[in-house]
C-alpha cells in the first residue's frame, strides 16, 4: 500500500525511505516528523534518560509509520517507536513503560546479540538501515530517499535484534529502577506485557514484531506484578497533563494515518472533546476539505489562543492550498508561542522562501539558523539556506550550504566539491571559510573510506 507523502514543510510529515533494490517481499519504511508528537515523546522519555544516566540530547528517537506493536533500539543511541504502539495504548504509562524498558537495553548495550557471522550480518543490516533513514531525513525530497535494507525486511521482523531472556529480565529490572527513580508506576509496562501475552495466546500465528524480538514470559509478568505491588508509586496514575498530551497524540495519529470514515467512527461528531475535534480537523484536511479543516482549526484556536500546535497545523493547511502569506502568519504565531521549536522554524522558513521576496528570504535565514541550531544535520534546512543565499547573490555561502546538505545526505564527493568551491569564493580565515575547509577534510576521509570498502 502506498502511503501519502505530505509536504515536507508540513507540521506532520512522513519521510519515505524507499528500499532499493527492492526484492520480493520488501517493505517500505516511513518516518514521521511532527513537532507536537515528538515533544510528547520527549516529555515521556527525558526523565527516564536522565535517571538512566544518559544525556537526552544524545539519544535520537524516531517515529516509524507502522501499525504493528513495536519498539526497538539500535547502536548509536537510537530508539524507534512504531505508530501502532502509540495508537493502541490508552494510558501514557504504557508508552512510558516501554520507553523505560528500551532505555534499559540502551544503557546495557543490548543492541546486537548474535555472535560470529550473525553479528556481522546484524551490523551490516543496521548500518544500511540507519544510512537509509539518515538520507531520508537529510534530503528535501523524501520520495527519492533510499535505504538499502538487506533482504528487504524490517529489522525487527527479521529478528536481528532479538533479545535473550536474561537481557529482557535485566531491561525490566532497569525499567523498574528508573520508573521508581522518577516517581512513576511500572503498572503501564505490566499492562503492556499483559496485552502482548494475551495476543501471544490468541494470535500465535500473527504475533506483533515486539513479541518476536522481546519474548514475554510468565516470569517477566510475575516480576513486574511483584514490583508494582511493592512500589510506593504502584497505584500512581499519570498526571492529567500527560493524559491530555497522550489523548492529543493519539488523535493526531488517527487523524493523519487513517481514512476519514474511520476517524469519524472513532471520533463521531457527538464527541466534542478537544482531541476528537482535532482528529476530525486533520482528517478533513487529508480528505481534501481544507475549508472545513480551517474552520474547525480556527474554532480550536479561538478557544486555545496560546496553543502553538493548532496554529502550526493551520499553517500547514494554508501552505497546502497555496495561501502562502497567510501560512507565514500562522507559522509566525506558532513560532512566537514555541520559539525553540526547530520544526516550526523550518516550516516558517520554507513558507517565507515560497514568497520569493528579498525581505522574506532574509527572515528565513534567521529561522533556518534557529532550526539548524538543534538539527545541524537537517538537509532540507541547508537546501533552503542555499536557496536564500543564492537569491541574495552570496555564491560562496550558497556553495557552503550545499556542501552541508551533501554532507548530511551522505554524499561525500559532492560535499567535497562544494566545499572546495566555497573556499575559492569566501574570504580566507572567516568562520564560513574555516567550516568549508573542515567539510572538505571530513568529506575526503569519507571518500577514502568508501573507496577502501
Amino acid at each position: 500500500m502506498r502511503k501519502q507523502t505530505l509536504p515536507f514543510a508540513a507540521a506532520f510529515v512522513m519521510v519515505l525511505a524507499a528500499i532499493m533494490p527492492r526484492p520480493a517481499g520488501a517493505q517500505r519504511v516511513q518516518l514521521i516528523r511532527d513537532a507536537e508528537i515528538e515533544n510528547t515523546i520527549r516529555t515521556y522519555a527525558t526523565p527516564l534518560f536522565q535517571a538512566a544516566g544518559l544525556s537526552p540530547k544524545d539519544i535520537n528517537v524516531f517515529l516509524v509509520d507502522n501499525p504493528s506493536l513495536n519498539a526497538f533500539v539500535t547502536p548509536g543511541l537510537r530508539m524507534f517507536i512504531h505508530t501502532g504502539l502509540l495508537m493502541r495504548t490508552d494510558d501514557p504509562l504504557e508508552v512510558i513503560g516501554v520507553i523505560a524498558h528500551e532505555t534499559g537495553h540502551l544503557a546495557a548495550g543490548h543492541t546486537a546479540t548474535r555472535g560470529g557471522p550473525g553479528r556481522t550480518a546484524t551490523s551490516t543490516v543496521i548500518a544500511s538501515y540507519i544510512l537509509g533513514l539518515g538520507a531520508a531525513l537529510a534530503t528535501g525530497r523524501p520520495e527519492l530517499a533510499q535505504a538499502a535494507i538487506l533482504g528487504g525486511q524490517d529489522i525487527a521482523l527479521k529478528g536481528l535484534l532479538r533479545y535473550s531472556r536474561s537481557q529482557e529480565s535485566a531491561a525490566d529490572q532497569f525499567a523498574v529502577k528508573i520508573l521508581n527513580g522518577t516517581g512513576q508506576s511500572a503498572r503501564g509496562l505490566l499492562d503492556f506485557l499483559r496485552i502482548l501475552n494475551n495476543e501471544e495466546v490468541l494470535f500465535s500465528n500473527r504475533q506483533s514484531p515486539y513479541l518476536r524480538t522481546h519474548p514475554v514470559t510468565a516470569n517477566r509478568v510475575t516480576f513486574l506484578e511483584d514490583q508494582v505491588a511493592k512500589s510506593p508509586y504502584g497505584n500512581r496514575r499519570a498526571s492529567p497533563a500527560l493524559e491530555a498530551m497522550h489523548a492529543r497524540l493519539r488523535a493526531k495519529l488517527f487523524g493523519f494515518l487513517t481514512p476519514l470514515d474511520q476517524v469519524l467512527r472513532r471520533y463521531p461528531e457527538s464527541d466534542t472533546s478537544l482531541p476528537a475535534r482535532y482528529a476530525r480537523a486533520i482528517a478533513l484536511f487529508r480528505a481534501g476539505d481544507s475549508e472545513a479543516a480551517l474552520a474547525a482549526t480556527d474554532a480550536l484556536i479561538s478557544e486555545n489562543p496560546r496553543d502553538a500546535y493548532f496554529r502550526e497545523f493551520k499553517g500547514q493547511v494554508l501552505f497546502d492550498i497555496g495561501k502562502i502569506a497567510q501560512a507565514v502568519a500562522a507559522y509566525e504565531a506558532a513560532s512566537r508561542l514555541l520559539p525553540n521549536s526547530s520544526q516550526i522554524h523550518l516550516a516558517l522558513a520554507q513558507a517565507r522562501i515560497e514568497l520569493d521576496d528579498p525581505a522574506a528570504d532574509r527572515a528565513a535565514l534567521n529561522d533556518l539558523a534557529l532550526a539548524l541550531r538543534d538539527e545541524p544535520g537537517n538537509g532540507l534546512a541547508w537546501r533552503l539556506r542555499a536557496v536564500a543565499y543564492g537569491r541574495q547573490g552570496q555564491v560562496g555561502m550558497t556553495a557552503l550550504a550545499l556542501a552541508e546538505q551533501a554532507l548530511a545526505g551522505r554524499k561525500p564527493k559532492e560535499a567535497r566539491d562544494q566545499a572546495v568551491r566555497a573556499q575559492k569564493i569566501l574570504q580566507e580565515g572567516t568562520p564560513a571559510w574555516l567550516r568549508a575547509r573542515d567539510i572538505e577534510e571530513l568529506a575526503k576521509r569519507r571518500v577514502d573510506k568508501e573507496s577502501k570498502n
